[in-house]
């Protein structure tokens, strides 16, 4: 029996436009509030069949991570003091680090498991992410959890 609850986290990239659509068309909603579902749908140009068949399966990441626990691997270069740089961009995003390992580097590449509690006041943690993946050394990000 197949379970239909599960989560997946991709990327932007391959996530359908049908599917991305349905979140500008619900970010219309919240904020254009004497727009209708039938207006918005028109407007970024689906119908409104997709809109409610889609617009309780996807929702853009951090906006419902406030109170969860994420989960990060980073793959990166064995450099002095590229691990401070992480965790001082974790620290500008008021994000509260749980869990910390670095793996003992091998071809002086190492992994970092990261495990970061969001708050309230912690920041966009798409833009930490995308953050985190701009650091010099860094060779990628991936989430690992979100619970």
């Amino acid at each position: 029996m197949e379970d239909k609850s599960r989560y997946f986290v991709v990327k932007q990239k391959a996530v359908p436009e049908v599917l991305l659509k349905v979140v500008e068309a619900k970010k219309m909603l919240e904020t254009e509030r004497a727009l209708t579902v039938q207006e918005a749908a028109d407007k970024v140009g689906i119908s409104r069949s997709s809109f409610y068949k889609y617009k309780d399966d996807i929702f853009p990441f951090y906006d419902n991570t406030k109170g969860k626990t994420i989960t990060l691997a980073v793959q990166m270069d064995d450099v002095q003091g590229l691990l401070s740089d992480l965790l001082h961009v974790v620290a500008e995003y008021k994000a509260n680090i749980l869990t910390i390992h670095q793996s003992i580097p091998v071809n002086g590449v190492a992994t970092l498991t990261l495990s970061v509690e969001v708050r309230e006041d912690t920041g966009n943690v798409a833009s930490m992410i995308g953050e985190l993946e701009d650091v010099r050394g860094v060779h990628y990000v991936k989430i690992l959890s979100r619970e």
